[in-house]
């Protein structure tokens, strides 16, 4: 199956202290271990100045696979996109 993407949620990441690779993703309530980190794609060169730059990361978690992307100039992390079938 291929990711699918949903509107932008808004999700709480918890990170490595010194890779700052997502660790644990908190999606409303539910709370989801990443298990492997599949890919990262910087796109800090490929954003206007006005929209700012971005980090895209695909982690696999027990039940799905996710694609979240970080803003660093907000500090927010957002769910883009999803793969229950992974």
């Amino acid at each position: 199956m291929a990711m699918i993407p949903v509107d932008p949620v808004p999700v709480r990441v918890r990170t490595g202290w010194f890779d700052v690779t997502p660790r644990r993703v908190t999606v409303g309530d539910e709370s989801l271990t990443v298990t492997a980190l599949a890919a990262v794609r910087d796109e800090t060169s490929a954003y206007p100045v006005t929209t700012g730059p971005r980090i895209r990361f695909e982690v696999e978690t027990p039940g799905a696979r996710l694609a979240l992307t970080y803003r660093p100039r907000g500090r927010r992390w957002t769910l883009d996109a999803i793969d229950r079938a992974a």
